[in-house]
């Protein structure tokens, strides 16, 4: 019975493996019974050998058993090896589901803070409507407007259906909307005529970008007027509309139609301005550059204050940009001011003083200007061609505080050797002059969360670094050896390549140096680096022709050195974003290359300015390859401080900025 038992159990268990066939067992266990049977049947008085026989069946039985186990233990064994791989996948599902949960969330609440964000910006310019199709005026406009800006942070609670609502409806609802106390910010309007992502020509659209965003994270408003060109990218714009009233302007003696937009940039409101009567000023392929650009950018400016004053709006600041809008200056204190603009002051900022635009005077009287009143040499008169006007200088001598945009010149190495022949008009209003880097966009360019690097890393922890180093070497075909120096150059168009230059840098520096050739997307400069390939054939160099931006980030994370046409690059801003990612910025020195230049170590200059000339302003390229071979931990320690200090938007240009602010608030 035991037996039966055992070998019942066993059939039972086996029932449950595909790999064992219990059938072949029992039918020859069936076999084996008619066998003994038959030889009992033949022989019965044969006992003995009758029992010898039952004895070989049960052995037989025995064995055919236990090969049953056998086969019952490798099931088994494969059965929780495929258990043990499942229960593997499953957890590494249950950890991937989790990471895709976690990342949801992230992205649900930044688009909740985006759409919060913009949901209150677009409600000001709602407001803005109202005021210009005559729903609500000036003066109740500006109370609804403190409401928004006071309780900005509820108002996503109260309009979340501000789309989906008429004018008519919204203005119910807004007034209905409790007046809370606005808080301490400030109101800036910016006047510009570019601006990143919609319109880039030079460096004006990301300073316009960037310091707004900076701006708008420290609790200012910020909004940006621009004329609405025909090569408008409008692909990141939220909720473009246009307004339902026309808007009228002055110009050549009589008023003129526009069509106005508006919409939401980066949480930046957006006023687009489309002139109808004279739509060919910004239906053209380029931005700059036409014999009436002096004409098409004064009716913008005068424009844009009419839309301010006929929509109620009372800015803090008016702040302006270059000889474009310097023209809002004059016509601010001479018409404006007047049209409950009283507490609001004028800011221009220069990015040079190279492109002043001289005009005849009679043409001021386009926009509503006095001619005769404006050529005089303490305003507008030219002080080379006194028979014309500056418009640069009218917004320098009618602005209440002048920026300029420099990161290593102080205020009188400007005022004296950049001024284009300014400088009469610099030294009498001196003091409302301002020197301010440039700045990056460190949401974009921050190496500890960098999409496009293998291994991120910061100051805290440089182990990722010298992994992207590797993989920048691997990705072109570089020897791999984090040790060896590797020197990245992103290249402009405006850099001058001279032959006998560059070879002096390659004899000067050392074999085990490797170098990378880039060009930028916003400049083209592969003519030279196609003279330069030619001519510098080495197994160390490398030359990438075409705009490559996971490859940018790399060469910035990879490279020790970062080499410099000017550490004031306000275009690409490579030095800044070279410190960012722990690559020291060089400037070749005038025995090595013509790209040289040194820093002013005046007072009057930027904290940018101070830094750089104190670690890298005076480094050629051979001295940077022999600190970094022969100091190792010194060199270490100073990228690690480089890398710390903050010269994106949100820092020094911000500071400076709402400093002027400020004080543009006490006069």
């Amino acid at each position: 019975m035991k037996m039966e038992s055992i070998i019942n159990s066993t059939i039972l268990s086996l029932a449950c493996f595909p790999k064992s066939n219990p059938s072949i067992h029992h039918q020859k266990t069936v076999k084996a019974r008619r066998t003994v049977c038959c030889s009992l049947s033949k022989n019965s008085n044969s006992e003995g050998d009758a029992n010898g026989l039952l004895k070989e069946e049960e052995e037989e039985k025995y064995n055919d058993i236990w090969l049953l186990f056998k086969e019952a233990q490798q099931n088994i064994l494969y059965l929780n090896k495929l258990r043990l791989v499942a229960v593997e996948e499953l957890n590494k599902a249950n950890r991937e589901k989790q990471l895709l949960l976690d990342k949801i969330q992230q992205l649900e609440a930044v688009n909740k803070l985006g759409n919060e964000q913009s949901l209150w910006r677009e409600l000001l310019l709602r407001i803005d409507s109202m005021v210009l199709t005559g729903l609500i005026d000036s003066a109740e406009a500006s109370g609804m407007r403190k409401a928004v800006m006071g309780n900005k942070f509820s108002v996503a609670l109260v309009f979340f259906d501000i789309r989906q609502k008429t004018d008519a409806e919204l203005l119910a609802q807004l007034r209905h909307f409790s007046v809370g106390s606005r808080k301490n910010g400030f109101h800036i309007i910016q006047i510009c005529t570019e601006m990143e992502p919609l319109v880039s020509v030079g460096s004006l659209s990301s300073y316009v970008t960037g310091l707004s965003k900076a701006l708008q994270k420290k609790g200012h408003i910020v909004e940006v007027i621009l004329p609405k060109y025909a090569c408008l990218d409008l692909t990141e714009m939220q909720g473009l509309r246009e307004i339902e009233a026309e808007l009228y302007s002055y110009f050549n003696g009589q008023l003129h139609g526009n069509r106005i937009w508006t919409g939401i940039v980066h949480g930046i409101g957006v006023t687009l301005i489309q002139p109808l009567y004279y739509s060919s000023f910004f239906d053209r392929e380029r931005v700059y550059g036409y014999s009436d650009d002096f004409e098409r950018f004064t009716y913008f400016s005068r424009a844009s204050l009419d839309y301010i004053a006929k929509s109620g709006k009372q800015p803090d600041v008016l702040h302006i940009h270059n000889w474009e809008t310097a023209i809002v200056g004059p016509l601010f204190w001479d018409i404006f001011v007047k049209q409950g603009l009283g507490g609001t002051r004028v800011l221009l900022t220069c990015h040079g003083f190279d492109s002043q635009c001289l005009e005849q005077p009679d043409k001021l009287a386009l926009c509503g200007l006095d001619p005769a009143r404006l050529h005089r040499p303490d305003r507008l008169q030219d002080h080379t061609m006194t028979h014309l006007v500056n418009i640069l200088k009218g917004g320098l001598v009618y602005s209440n505080k002048v920026v300029m945009v420099q990161s290593i010149y102080s205020k009188e190495r400007i005022i004296n050797s950049f001024s284009h022949g300014l400088e009469p008009t610099l030294a009498i209003h001196k003091d409302k002059l301002l020197v301010s880097p440039c700045g990056f966009d460190n949401s974009t360019w921050d190496p500890s969360k960098d999409k496009f690097l293998p291994k991120n890393y910061s100051a805290d922890d440089l182990k990722g670094k010298s992994i992207c180093k590797v993989a920048l070497q691997q990705q072109l075909g570089l020897s791999k050896n984090s040790s060896t120096v590797l020197v990245g150059c992103i290249s402009t168009e405006s850099l001058d390549f001279d032959l006998n230059n560059q070879k002096a840098v390659w004899n000067a520096t050392p074999k085990s140096v490797q170098f990378i050739f880039m060009g930028s997307k916003a400049t083209s400069a592969d003519g030279a680096l196609e003279y330069l390939k030619k001519e510098l054939k080495d197994e160390t160099v490398r030359f990438i022709n075409k705009y490559d931006e996971a490859l940018l980030h790399l060469i910035f994370a990879g490279s020790d050195i970062i080499l410099c046409q000017s550490f004031h690059d306000p275009l690409l801003q490579v030095p800044l974003k070279a410190l960012k990612y722990g690559a020291a910025p060089v400037a070749v020195t005038s025995n090595e290359n013509k790209f040289r230049h040194f820093v002013d170590r005046e007072q009057e200059t930027t904290r940018f300015s101070r830094f750089i000339s104190s670690t890298f302003g005076y480094l050629s390229l051979s001295q940077a390859v022999d600190e970094i071979k022969n100091s190792p931990s010194k060199w270490k320690q100073k990228m690690v401080d480089a890398m710390a200090k903050d010269f994106s938007w949100n820092a020094e240009c911000c500071d400076v900025h709402v400093s002027a602010y400020t004080a543009l608030k006490s006069l």
